[in-house]
């Protein structure tokens, strides 16, 4: 019997194209019309009325009444809405709390409304269908696709339900993928990480998977336990498997990992989500970087990252970004959030239309010597110096090493490979050249002696896994942070090696 899903597929897929071409042909003006929409819709909230939204006409309005906040300093609005309020950040009350791992703050309850949920599930879905109107490939969608997920089991306070954001998600998966929709809401539903991967593995090794999504470094553990039961390259277990949607971190540090796993290249989608909002999806396959969604009941802000932490440093709109340059990304939503830190730091790659890379995590750098280290610097060293090497790396993250034994201070960094280089001492080097290469700041501080070149510390196989699980954070949408102003994995680590 012929599925007819393929021809719907690509029919739903040309008219999304459509309206994304639309919006994003015309995008200060889109982004005008959300921001004059969402200040209309709050300004009878309590933070409207505390932030006097009557009176906002125009961005510079905004900038003026209403301060950069992040999760802990908008906490006690937010606390108001988690005791029952109403129209406290938004009109009415949420539908859900998206619970996430807070910083000084402990669990953060980041508002869903009945505005900002469905952009959730409708960014989602268009990257899929751009990539389906793009490359002409529907046959995927008569298969089963699997999305490792945190639990959908949801618990109540005060009358709205909470919990993770894939598991709310979950709730959501069309009817129309009901049926190829993997795992079972039985396996979906277990807590533990490990039991869940062990469970998803005998649920689908029988099926025809054509579609597999995840944080890369969770799917990894997915893709070795099915190679370890069956002895078998994934794309050999699962013949039809052609598309890889992935979201969280970036998938260069993987990619040749994968590749090995699965035994041949598969078209991949990348993914921006995130609780605060589903930020940019990829939409073509040969570009670089993910269309921003800027017609998502979300108002963006960017400021330079290296004025950040400036007294009162620039807020442009994106009327004003620039390509390459470093920003921290603020965001005022339709689920309330205003003015709003979420901590990433983005590049962007075109501005017609506007799309962007993560570059990193505004507390996640290392700049202990004043050198101010991002993300996106060491992902793109590790993959200079292992490019055109049998070197495969499964995990890693940096520290400063302020206090060594003897020497200058140095970047330690701590690698867990898949397949060990002959010379660590020559991978640290090109490492480091690469480091230099792209970090002024990085170079003087070597050139002038301040700092030594980097050095390389191996992990043991699963020490990541392991150090995540001693934290509590094993899968799920956690990850570890490449990069860390101070010592506090890396002493773990350490502690971790010296036990085994």
């Amino acid at each position: 019997m012929i599925s007819l899903k393929p021809k719907l597929a690509k029919l739903f897929a040309k008219n999304v194209r459509k309206t994304i071409l639309k919006w994003s042909s015309k995008p200060i003006e889109t982004q005008k019309k959300v921001f004059q929409k969402l200040i209309k819709e709050a300004s009878h909230t309590k933070f409207g009325k505390d932030h006097d939204f009557k009176s906002i006409n125009t961005h510079q309005d905004f900038i003026e009444r209403v301060p950069i906040r992040d999760y802990e300093a908008l906490k006690p609005y937010v606390d108001k809405v988690v005791a029952g309020e109403e129209d406290v950040l938004w009109k009415g009350k949420p539908l859900y709390f998206a619970k996430t791992s807070g910083t000084t703050s402990g669990a953060k309850y980041i508002p869903l409304t009945k505005e900002s949920m469905p952009t959730h599930v409708e960014a989602a879905r268009n990257a899929i269908l751009m990539y389906i109107a793009e490359t002409g490939n529907s046959k995927f969608v008569n298969g089963k696709m699997i999305f490792l997920q945190g639990s959908p089991v949801l618990e109540e306070k005060n009358g709205i339900q909470l919990g993770r954001l894939s598991g709310i998600v979950a709730h959501y998966v069309p009817k129309y993928l009901q049926k190829n929709r993997m795992p079972s809401l039985e396996t979906n539903c277990i807590d533990d990480w490990e039991t869940k991967v062990e469970a998803i593995v005998e649920e689908t090794l029988p099926e025809n998977m054509t579609v597999i999504s995840g944080i890369p470094s969770w799917v990894q553990m997915y893709f070795e336990k099915i190679q370890h039961k069956t002895g078998q390259k994934v794309g050999d277990v699962f013949k039809n498997f052609n598309l890889f949607i992935f979201g969280g971190v970036n998938y260069e540090p993987y990619r040749s990992k994968f590749e090995n796993l699965i035994g041949k290249k598969v078209d991949s989608i990348e993914l921006y989500p995130a609780s605060e909002g589903f930020f940019a999806f990829q939409d073509r396959q040969n570009e670089k970087g993910m269309l921003l969604q800027l017609n998502s009941g979300m108002f963006y802000e960017f400021i330079e990252a290296d004025t950040f932490f400036d007294e009162n440093p620039k807020r442009i709109t994106i009327a004003d970004v620039e390509v390459g340059v470093n920003y921290v990304m603020i965001i005022s939503t339709n689920a309330g959030l205003w003015a709003y830190n979420i901590g990433d730091t983005v590049e962007f790659t075109s501005t017609k239309p506007y799309r962007v890379i993560v570059s990193g995590r505004i507390k996640h750098f290392i700049s202990a010597f004043g050198e101010h280290v991002i993300g996106k610097e060491v992902e793109q060293a590790l993959q200079e110096a292992i490019a055109s090497s049998l070197i495969s790396v499964t995990e890693f993250t940096v520290a400063p090493q302020i206090n060594p034994n003897s020497g200058l201070p140095f970047h330690e960094w701590f690698i867990e490979f898949e397949n060990e280089p002959e010379n660590l001492s020559d991978l640290a080097n090109k490492i480091d050249k690469s480091l230099q290469e792209q970090n002024s700041y990085y170079y003087d501080l070597i050139v002038g002696k301040v700092l030594q070149p980097l050095k390389v510390t191996t992990v043991q196989k699963n020490g990541f896994q392991d150090y995540m699980k001693s934290i509590g954070k094993l899968g799920g949408q956690n990850k570890i942070p490449r990069l860390s102003n101070d010592r506090k994995i890396a002493d773990a680590l350490y502690v971790q090696k010296l036990t085994k």
